[in-house]
């Protein structure tokens, strides 16, 4: 029967291997550098730029984090053992160059070379988040980029609210909410941030509440106001990502005038009766919500989910994709909705997609974000109630509404 050692010294035996010093000039010819130590290894220090995989976790996992097998490699642990084995690991798995770190990161370290003490997550956190650190498009450095994330949503109603709960879940680490309504029990029906016993309360309060009590490390800001022209930019800015949920042209457009000014990504929802659309607005690569819309429609012909109604459902349906989106802009992972309108027909339990294309006759651009200025929208309808469910005629780049 073979030992731990027969089995270190057959893998030696089928591998390159290198020491720290020569480790070094490989990186900086361009290797990747694999480490394969245990989380608690890694949390005492790392080599900067390093792409952690847990030994027990690298046949899973590196595909995600280097699809090419073209990639050369130097795979790292604390002093050569499990980088053998991890090398032949990656042989197997078709990489064309590995090299193993004889010595590892103990000898990384006494060699004099570079190395810190990286941030990592905690063990609540590790268990908290496991289900996404076992996804190789996020592990535990896309879980540190979404605790870093801020992102403000427009609404604390229908549609703000599943994308709170799902962001906050995620562990986003600062929600801002903008909301300056109060909790009223015809909310109840959709509006599932808040509760009975909440009926009165200002929405921002309701929704802190609820969030704070879901995940300890989501800092929520709250905002009980009127987003207007003289306020919107300072209350915008430093925000990586905007979901939209509110529910009038006047605050679409200005927000989508300040949104363009300070290049920060807009994930809009809306709904109305049984039928909900999502984009995603950066103004930084594509489309925004003047081309999508260039002149609102007469008041008559946008009728509110007060007049109208909606299935209460429905809003969580169309929420929950928002927040989908503004994980994937925070991640940069996948294919987002930015260029596209996805459209969804509740009672036929369909989705239908739209390319939408800038406007050429729009000049509220990215490029010329220096001329923006921001003003009120004059003449329209502001609601009373504010930032709940919403709908109106959008238009794709082909002229057609959906």
């Amino acid at each position: 029967m073979a030992t731990f050692r027969d089995l270190l010294r057959e893998a030696k035996s089928k591998i390159v291997e290198t020491d720290p010093a020569g480790a070094a000039v490989l990186l900086d010819d361009g290797y990747a550098l694999v480490d394969v130590r245990e989380p608690d290894e890694y949390a005492q220090g790392a080599v900067a730029g390093s792409v952690h995989i847990p030994r027990g976790m690298l046949e899973s996992q590196i595909e995600g984090a280097i699809a090419d097998r073209a990639t050369p490699i130097v795979v790292m642990c604390a002093g050569g053992a499990r980088s053998a084995l991890a090398a032949v690991t990656l042989a197997e798995l078709g990489y064309e160059t590995v090299v193993s770190m004889d010595g590892g990161f103990n000898g990384w370290k006494d060699g004099g070379h570079a190395w810190s003490a990286p941030r990592t997550l905690g063990p609540e956190q590790r268990n908290r988040y496991q289900r996404h650190l076992t996804l190789p498009e996020v592990g535990a450095e896309g879980q540190l980029k979404l605790l870093d994330a801020k992102v403000l949503l427009l609404g604390a109603g229908g549609l703000g609210s599943p994308a709170a709960l799902y962001l906050a879940a995620a562990g986003v680490g600062t929600l801002g909410i903008i909301d300056m309504d109060e909790v009223d029990e015809s909310n109840l029906q959709r509006q599932v941030l808040h509760s009975r016993d909440r009926v009165g309360e200002r929405k921002v309060a309701s929704a802190r509440k609820t969030l704070v009590g879901l995940n300890a490390d989501v800092d929520v800001v709250t905002y009980d106001l009127r987003l207007g022209a003289d306020n919107i930019l300072d209350t915008i800015a430093g925000y990586d990502v905007i979901v939209d949920g509110s529910d009038n042209f006047p605050s679409r457009y200005l927000l989508n005038d300040a949104s363009v000014k300070l290049g920060i990504p807009v994930v809009h929802g809306s709904i109305f009766r049984f039928e909900g659309q999502v984009t995603v607005f950066d103004p930084r690569t594509g489309p925004t919500y003047r081309d999508l819309v260039p002149e609102a429609p007469p008041a008559e012909f946008a009728p509110s989910c007060a007049e109208a109604g909606v299935l209460g459902v429905l809003p969580g349906i169309i929420g929950s994709i928002q927040a989908l989106e503004a994980i994937k802009l925070i991640l940069g992972i996948g294919e987002s909705l930015v260029g596209r309108l996805l459209a969804f027909d509740a009672l036929d339990l369909t989705f239908h997609e739209y390319k939408l294309g800038p406007d050429p006759a729009n000049q509220v651009t990215w490029e010329n974000r220096e001329r923006i200025e921001i003003a009120e929208l004059e003449g329209l309808c502001m609601p009373s109630f504010s930032a709940a469910d919403s709908t109106e005629a959008m238009t794709g780049s082909d002229g057609r509404t959906v």
